[in-house]
């Protein structure tokens, strides 16, 4: 399986079959109305079996992005047949006050070619509850927001680390040289135990970034 980061918190997984998870369309005008950088570039030729977003936030809800008439799955919490098998839709906020200020997010839980992934959208609650571990169960490879600002910071996820115990952490939707309204990940990396390996690339393969031990895996930025 190959793992691709498009930015924030886009992802294409290629296996047996592809999942698309939170892309974006064009939306730098958008942000810069908001006085806001968002300078990824445009997501183009990405096809998938099974489309994932988490929210309905313009930086997460580009389904228009991603070709190949997958099944979509969006902004809902429950449990789904799906091209990659059953995949749990589990609800969570988008806040520390049960919604009230950004509204709902959904945590995705699913296994493609044997390995359990899941991601966690744009979480922002002051911690995991009992019954989303529950639901989340066994993790191998995990995406989780770090950069906090809307979401949870270096704290909140290295907690959620602790609590899920994945081989892989893949940090996302932080500030790189693309997006200004988020922080760096350089407070989680430095509050992680577990081994980082920082990467040249945008794109890797799953089974090469799960030798060995357990770790996190920081993307280059595209």
């Amino acid at each position: 399986m190959r793992i691709r980061w498009y930015g924030q918190s886009a992802f294409l997984l290629s296996g047996s079959v592809r999942v698309a998870i939170d892309p974006f369309g064009d939306v730098e005008a958008r942000a810069r109305e908001r006085g806001l950088r968002f300078a990824y570039p445009r997501i183009e030729g990405a096809a998938a079996d099974l489309l994932l977003i988490t929210h309905e936030h313009f930086d997460h809800n580009g389904a228009e992005v991603v070709g190949g008439e997958p099944q979509t799955i969006r902004s809902t919490a429950g449990t789904f047949d799906s091209p990659a098998g059953e995949v749990r839709a589990i609800a969570a906020e988008h806040d520390d006050v049960a919604g009230t200020r950004r509204g709902p997010n959904t945590i995705f839980a699913f296994a493609l070619d044997g390995l359990r992934i899941c991601h966690f959208g744009d979480f922002g609650q002051g911690a995991l509850r009992a019954e989303q571990q529950d639901a989340i169960g066994a993790v191998d490879v995990l995406m989780l927001p770090v950069g906090g600002g809307p979401t949870v910071g270096a704290d909140a996820a290295v907690a959620i680390v602790r609590e899920l115990a994945p081989r892989l952490v893949i940090p996302m939707h932080y500030r790189t040289e693309a997006v200004d309204f988020v922080d760096p990940p350089d407070a989680f990396l430095a509050a992680v135990e577990t081994d980082v390996r920082r990467l040249e690339a945008s794109e890797a393969d799953a089974g090469d970034l799960l030798a060995g031990a357990p770790g996190v895996a920081l993307f280059a930025t595209p």
